[in-house]
């Protein structure tokens, strides 16, 4: 019988655009269409004087889904990326891909205010008593509660048939 609290879920799923002005306003309109839930608007915290971003600028919007409708999301958003992801994609705890154009996702229409837009998703992992980092008081660290990335390539590929692309190694070209 296995560890129960060893077993690895979805905690989150962050779907999120980055743009200003009219970008902004595109990016609110796809990633609620698609996700179906509100999405909110992404303050700058820093000022990047090359880019012209100032603290208190709106440079992006974002949804967070959670329970069901993050794995109804991962099972929707996956076939757009053909079910393949590199191994470089995936951290600890979290892996991430960005979609090109929303119109790759099955089942979703081309909406016309919008255009063509893509944007960046972001699946986050955890444990049983992950919560223990989180609180005030007696806080807790543990290795244990660390989600690893062969855990989560395990978990892609029996869940849900994703390919896992590894980095080839160089071929020496003097045996040749």
């Amino acid at each position: 019988m296995a560890n129960k609290m060893r077993e690895i879920k979805l905690d989150k799923v962050v779907l999120n655009i980055g743009g200003v002005a009219d970008k902004l306003d595109k990016g609110i309109i796809l990633l609620e269409t698609i996700s179906g839930k509100k999405a909110i608007k992404v303050k700058a915290t820093k000022r990047i004087p090359t880019w012209s971003v100032r603290p208190g600028l709106e440079v992006g919007t974002k949804v967070t889904l959670r329970g069901k409708d993050a794995l109804n999301m991962v099972k929707k958003l996956l076939p757009a990326i053909d079910n393949t992801l590199k191994e470089k994609q995936i951290q600890d705890n979290c892996f991430s891909f960005g979609i090109h154009e929303y119109i790759e996702i099955p089942g979703v229409e081309y909406i016309r205010e919008v255009g063509i837009m893509g944007f960046e998703v972001t699946i986050v992992f955890s444990r049983a008593g992950k919560s223990v980092e989180k609180k005030k008081v007696k806080r807790g660290k543990s290795r244990r509660l660390i989600v690893t990335r062969k855990e989560i390539e395990d978990y892609l590929v029996t869940k849900f048939n994703t390919e896992i692309l590894r980095k080839q190694k160089k071929i020496m070209e003097d045996e040749e």
